[in-house]
C-alpha cells in the first residue's frame, strides 16, 4: 500500500524572475541550499534525466528523476523513474522586482521507514527542512548576487 506525503513551501526572493530561474534551473547547484541533497548529476546523454543522492544523518537514498515539464521562468516539474519514489514541482511567480518560489514535493514513504517513524513527525520534519532550504536559497542567491 502506498503512503504518499506532500508538502508545499515558498519564499519571496528580492531578485528578478530571470535571476531566480537561472540559479534554480541549474539543478546541480541545489546541494548549495538543500540540506538533505548531497548531489545532483545531470546525464550528459539526456539532460532531462538526473541522478539524485539524499543524505540525512543515517538515511541515504538515491534515485533517477526525469523533468516532465519545464517552462522558463514558470515551472520545473519532475518525477522519479526509479529508487526513492517522489515527484513535485518548483513554480516561479514574477512580482516585478522580486520573485516567489514555491516548492511542492511528494514522496512515497518506504514501508520500513513508515513503521520506524510516525508519519506526522516525519511530515513536520520534512516540511520544516524544506522551508529552511527555501530560506537558504534566498540567502544563497543574495550572497551570490553580492559577490558578483
Amino acid at each position: 500500500m502506498s503512503n504518499w506525503l506532500e508538502h508545499s513551501v515558498q519564499v519571496e526572493v528580492p531578485y528578478s524572475i530571470d535571476t531566480v530561474w537561472s540559479l534554480w534551473s541549474d539543478l546541480e547547484q541545489m546541494p548549495n541550499w538543500m540540506e538533505w541533497i548531497a548531489s545532483v548529476d545531470i546525464r550528459e546523454d539526456d539532460p532531462s534525466l538526473s541522478r539524485w543522492h539524499l543524505n540525512s544523518q543515517s538515511f541515504q537514498f538515491s534515485w533517477n528523476a526525469r523533468i516532465v515539464r519545464k517552462v522558463a521562468n514558470q515551472i520545473i516539474q519532475w518525477e522519479s523513474v526509479d529508487g526513492l519514489a517522489n515527484r513535485g514541482a518548483v513554480r516561479f511567480y514574477d512580482r516585478h522586482g522580486s520573485s516567489i518560489v514555491k516548492l511542492t514535493v511528494a514522496y512515497d514513504i518506504p514501508g520500513w521507514l513508515g513503521k520506524l517513524m510516525d508519519n506526522l513527525f516525519l511530515g513536520r520534519l520534512v516540511e520544516t527542512t524544506l522551508q529552511a532550504d527555501m530560506d537558504r536559497f534566498r540567502d544563497y542567491i543574495t550572497n551570490q548576487h553580492l559577490t558578483t
